[in-house]
């Protein structure tokens, strides 16, 4: 719940992460705290500018009287020790995106679950479920494999750069979901995989700002299989850009943005957004007039 009751002085959070220079978080959030009459600051950590610890911001943000923090690449599992609780879905994922802090310490929880969950189920209502696959097995590849089961889909196969970290996930997936739903399987096997895939969900940092570039090779998209990307800066990253030209059906990261961020507001605050209202921001925030 929030830290404290929403009728006070107001609230104060952050964003801790690497690169977060160009993060709309601090546009939705206060704009959306504007609309209900609530005094909300909202101030972005940069690791890479303070050039401290996970732990030191986290310590410094609890004690200088914040209300919470939100947490994103690199953070997301590199918080956890500093943590006093979780939620149940942090503690299903091992990973961290909202922070809250309330008389009996800071509270992890994690909101790119339903986060992700909702925008597929809003964003690609139809979509085909039964053999997916997951891209990438850090805290936001956690959320996102949690998410996709939790939606029904058949069978994930999970690849990342460290195959120990997809193994881990799996393990996390058959704890939670029974044995049999996901498996982890080497790089050299995503080709293959693809092949008969019904979908593709990105979830490594390839294609946000500052980590530019494609997580493969184009020649493995095709028009059978919908692609999801996790990352929203810039929103037409060069992966949707490729699958919708190869006939892919496609979801960017927006809308997953939107609802994590609502989700994160409610906790901070106990107070319903408007998320109807909040994607029509987060629209006017990355329309560029033609």
């Amino acid at each position: 719940m929030a830290a404290r009751d929403s009728t006070d002085r107001g609230y104060v959070v952050g964003l801790i992460g690497s690169g977060i220079g160009t993060s709309l978080s601090p546009a939705l959030h206060e704009g959306e705290a504007d609309e209900l009459g609530v005094r909300y600051q909202y101030r972005l950590l940069d690791l890479d500018e303070l050039r401290a610890p996970v732990s030191d911001v986290v310590t410094a943000a609890r004690l200088t009287g914040f209300d919470g923090l939100n947490i994103t690449h690199p953070a997301k599992q590199l918080v956890l020790p500093y943590l006093d609780a979780l939620s149940p879905d942090a503690k299903a994922l091992g990973a961290v995106n909202t922070v809250v802090f309330t008389g009996d310490g800071a509270v992890g929880h994690n909101t790119d679950l339903p986060g992700f969950a909702r925008s597929v189920s809003t964003g690609l209502p139809d979509a085909a479920l039964d053999r997916l696959v997951v891209l990438g097995a850090g805290g936001a590849g956690s959320a996102v494999a949690h998410a996709l089961l939790s939606l029904g889909a058949g069978t994930l196969r999970v690849f990342d750069a460290d195959h120990g970290r997809a193994i881990a996930l799996v393990a996390s997936l058959d704890a939670r979901f029974g044995p049999g739903r996901a498996v982890a399987e080497p790089l050299a096997a995503l080709a293959g995989a693809l092949e008969d895939a019904d979908g593709l969900a990105h979830a490594t940092p390839i294609g946000m700002e500052g980590h530019p570039g494609l997580p493969l090779s184009t020649d493995l998209l095709h028009p059978n299989l919908w692609v999801a990307d996790v990352v929203y800066r810039p929103l037409k990253t060069e992966l949707i850009t490729a699958a919708r030209a190869r006939g892919c059906r496609v979801l960017d990261g927006g809308r997953m943005a939107v609802f994590q961020a609502a989700d994160s507001f409610r906790l901070f605050t106990g107070l319903e957004p408007d998320v109807d209202r909040m994607l029509r921001h987060f629209d006017s925030l990355v329309h560029v007039p033609t």
